[in-house]
């Protein structure tokens, strides 16, 4: 049981057809919940932490917690910071104990992510800390991350190439038509599994990585919908294209948006049917047993990543 790097778990993923599953985390409740869940699937785990939950919560309760849920369960995790926007962010994370960081220099031109991405590479491998980086952009809003539909571009496989080779990151996020935040498609969802597969054919020993694969699970939508506020238009990632895209190179996947909506379903719908109750325990609860539930779903039939950890 111990904080661990994701090398040996995107190694095994990259030459077999599951991804390891990579969480964003806010609260306790939602640590809870994610470990308990890969306790019980035995599958590898990321826990992620984002710009907005290193504010809210703070990071020092946030590696207490990841901490306390090893001990508890006994589950190998990978600490990871989501969407680095500088090097000092990234050093500070891998100060603080962070195994894995990522650095987002995706809004830069190809020259300055390279140098960028670079810097970070060089300070976290000389402290045994895995890099991933990203190289084109997603559309979509994710607490700092926004980037509109018209600024969105696909990786370019041969940049793809020519970035891993100059900058050493471990591991590549890559857009090919995900979105961060609740996706909006517009008609088909579609994803660009053509490019997928031309840059897993020319840098196959890289992990890739897919932002913004939340399915936005309709049951949890629904239950919203049903129980307070209306969530219009929330359409995800189909789970049959995840599971495709996870035989050509994807070894992560990253879910936030169904996280949010598993725990904020079931609170709406205590508060609605116990509106005298104020007792945080009596709704977080329920909450807590949403988001494992959920996330057991995600790694056994999203990811095909149940016994992972010991493959």
């Amino acid at each position: 049981m111990a904080l661990i790097t994701t090398t040996e778990m995107f190694s095994k993923a990259l030459n077999d057809d599951y991804a390891i599953g990579a969480f964003n985390v806010n609260n306790m409740e939602i640590i809870q919940g994610i470990v308990e869940a890969a306790q019980e699937e035995n599958a590898a785990l990321i826990l992620q932490v984002s710009a907005g939950a290193r504010k809210y919560a703070k990071v020092p309760y946030l590696t207490k917690l990841v901490e306390a849920a090893i001990i508890d369960t006994g589950v190998d995790v990978a600490l990871h910071l989501d969407h680095g926007a500088d090097f000092e962010i990234c050093k500070q994370c891998v100060d603080d104990g962070f195994t894995s960081v990522m650095i987002d220099g995706s809004q830069y031109p190809f020259e300055e992510n390279i140098a960028l991405t670079k810097q970070v590479v060089d300070y976290a491998h000389s402290k045994g800390v895995v890099v991933e980086a990203e190289l084109g952009k997603l559309a979509g809003v994710e607490d700092d991350v926004k980037v509109d539909s018209a600024s969105a571009t696909f990786t370019d496989p041969q940049e793809a190439k020519e970035f891993v080779e100059r900058t050493g990151v471990d591991s590549l996020a890559i857009a090919i038509g995900t979105s961060h935040g609740a996706y909006k498609f517009k008609g088909t969802p579609y994803l660009d599994f053509e490019r997928l597969k031309e840059i897993h054919e020319i840098i196959p020993n890289t992990p890739l990585v897919l932002h913004g694969a939340s399915t936005v699970i309709p049951e949890f939508v629904e239950k919203c919908n049903a129980y307070g506020g209306e969530i219009p238009g929330a359409q995800g990632v189909p789970e049959d294209m995840i599971l495709e895209a996870v035989k050509h190179g994807v070894c992560k996947v990253n879910i936030d948006t169904d996280i949010r909506l598993a725990i904020t379903a079931e609170i709406r719908k205590y508060f609605v049917e116990h509106p005298g109750d104020f007792d945080p325990r009596q709704y977080l609860g329920p909450a807590r047993e949403a988001v494992k539930g959920m996330v057991s779903h995600k790694i056994r039939d999203v990811l095909n990543a149940s016994g992972s950890k010991d493959k």
